[in-house]
């Protein structure tokens, strides 16, 4: 199965300048420990190692108008942008290795301009427990990993919403979020209003996750790019405990890999963040060889032979 995907070209973005706990900085070098390379190697995938992109220090400040580090955010984004992009045109598939969740802004800008470039549609799916939908105005904390899909649908500081020169990067009716369980009381006004397509945990508990993935890939064909942005707190932190936001009542073991085989059985991936492993609050890595498990099963691992 692995012939359906393009050569990987792996992206590491040690930064956690979004994100309200240090230690998602070192997520790229837990997920190279843990074999990320190796295991898509292994499936007949070519990949290539660009190394980690360079970056401000995160300063660890105090929000200022409703924003942490909104400099530095920027500027890690606007690198990894070029960097995505670069890829992309030489029909490569970034795959991001974060780093925190702010960094989806600039990862998926590259991949909103590649799909204009090459008239493919975007579906974006974003396995996480929080809908990142914050705006500086909402925010109880002003942590940026909370606001990249508002900023990629137009809402946010300019310098975020304009990246890559035009606004929004994203329509809401183009992202499915999967697995949510955390939302920020004035965040759910916010969603309501834009009409996010949101499968949280009881949706999930009440039909099914394969009625879920059904859904949320219909209308995926081979006009689409699908972009997956996985945030490891989507996993219930009783088998996925390296996170900084731990949400309680996620995806077990065996939903997040049908999660990943069902995205892998369309073919369509092209694109992929990986984000917020933080090997300080995890046991022994356990959470990054999770991870990257769940990756091989994106790049299709499955028991059986299905095709």
């Amino acid at each position: 199965m692995s012939r359906r995907f393009p050569p990987v070209s792996l992206i590491g973005v040690p930064t956690d300048v979004g994100a309200g706990h240090r230690g998602a900085s070192l997520g790229p070098e837990a997920l190279r420990i843990a074999g990320i390379g190796q295991a898509l190697a292994a499936r007949g995938v070519d990949v290539r190692d660009c190394g980690n992109l360079s970056g401000p220090p995160n300063p660890w400040q105090p929000p200022v108008h409703g924003y942490r580090h909104l400099e530095q955010v920027v500027e890690w984004n606007r690198a990894l942008m070029e960097a995505s992009l670069r890829e992309l045109r030489d029909g490569r598939m970034p795959v991001m290795l974060g780093g925190d969740h702010c960094l989806a802004i600039g990862s998926i800008t590259a991949v909103a301009r590649h799909c204009r470039d090459t008239g493919k549609k975007l579906r974006v799916l974003w396995l996480d427990a929080h809908a990142d939908f914050n705006t500086n105005e909402v925010t109880p904390s002003g942590n940026i990993h909370g606001m990249p899909v508002a900023c990629l649908c137009g809402l946010g500081p300019d310098a975020l919403t304009r990246l890559g020169g035009d606004a929004p990067v994203l329509r809401p009716e183009q992202v499915r979020q999967i697995g949510i369980r955390s939302v920020d009381p004035e965040e759910k006004r916010l969603v309501k209003q834009y009409g996010l397509d949101i499968y949280d945990m009881r949706y999930i508990d009440e039909v099914g996750m394969k009625a879920v993935m059904q859904q949320a890939l219909e209308g995926v064909d081979a006009d689409t790019h699908l972009h997956v942005s996985f945030d490891v707190d989507f996993i219930d932190p009783e088998i996925a405990p390296g996170v900084g936001t731990c949400v309680p009542g996620g995806p077990n073991y065996r939903e997040a890999q049908l999660v990943m085989e069902m995205i892998a059985d369309t073919g369509r991936m092209g694109s992929l963040d990986i984000v917020e492993l933080n090997p300080v609050l995890d046991t022994r890595n356990q959470t990054g060889r999770l991870a990257v498990d769940l990756v091989e099963s994106l790049f299709g691992k499955s028991t059986l032979m299905r095709d």
